[in-house]
């Protein structure tokens, strides 16, 4: 899986999110810190999205290609 990690420079600290995934976003007083707590997010949302799948008893799944 390729993802794209954005750094934009806020008011405040820098913000980090996940191009493909809007829901990870974090925040860091530097570059480096941003990147590493939006990899933390990353890591959470991820792992959050492994036990809902251990849940659900799905029907279908299926890879969509545009």
């Amino acid at each position: 899986m390729k993802l794209t990690l954005v750094v934009m420079k806020g008011d405040e600290y820098y913000v980090g999110t996940v191009k493909e995934l809007p829901g990870v976003i974090s925040q860091g007083s530097s570059i480096e810190e941003a990147r590493e707590n939006t990899n933390d997010a990353l890591n959470d949302y991820l792992d959050n999205m492994r036990l809902d799948n251990k849940t659900i008893n799905a029907v279908l799944q299926q890879e969509l290609v545009f």
